[in-house]
């Protein structure tokens, strides 16, 4: 595996680990207790879709999976923005989580949009390919 997705791997993992931390420091009440659900939840969709995204077995599969990977980690920057704004948590351990969902979400989308343009590409040669031959 590319050393770049062994670290992507880790920080998904680790912005999951520290969402989880966050969310047991979180006081038990009726505003808290849905929010904290849920985004532990997403946090750790987010971690576990990449990670699936990593293992796909095609193209198409990790285009879906990152899709997954971009909806899960932008829920969690919503969930961690709910929470800064109830002044929920501890604010800057909250921003610095609001910055990494952040980051991953741009990172998991900028990846699949490479990856469907790499598809297209392929399905494009495969095409021209196909034509060339049926011409012959």
């Amino acid at each position: 595996m590319h050393p770049k997705t062994i670290a992507l791997q880790e920080r998904t993992h680790t912005f999951f680990v520290k969402v989880v931390r966050l969310c047991e420091q979180l006081p038990q009440n009726i505003r808290t207790l849905k929010i904290q659900e849920q985004l532990v939840d997403s946090a750790g969709g987010t971690d576990s879709n990449y990670g699936s995204a990593c293992r796909a077995r095609s193209k198409a599969e990790f285009i879906a999976k990152m899709g997954t990977a971009v909806e899960e980690a932008d829920e969690s920057l919503r969930w961690l923005r709910a929470l800064l704004a109830l002044g929920c948590g501890n604010k800057e351990e909250t921003q610095l989580l609001i910055g990494e969902a952040d980051q991953l979400t741009a990172i998991f989308v900028a990846s699949r949009k490479t990856a469907e343009r790499h598809l297209e590409e392929q399905n494009r040669r495969i095409k021209e390919a196909h034509q060339a031959t049926r011409r012959r």
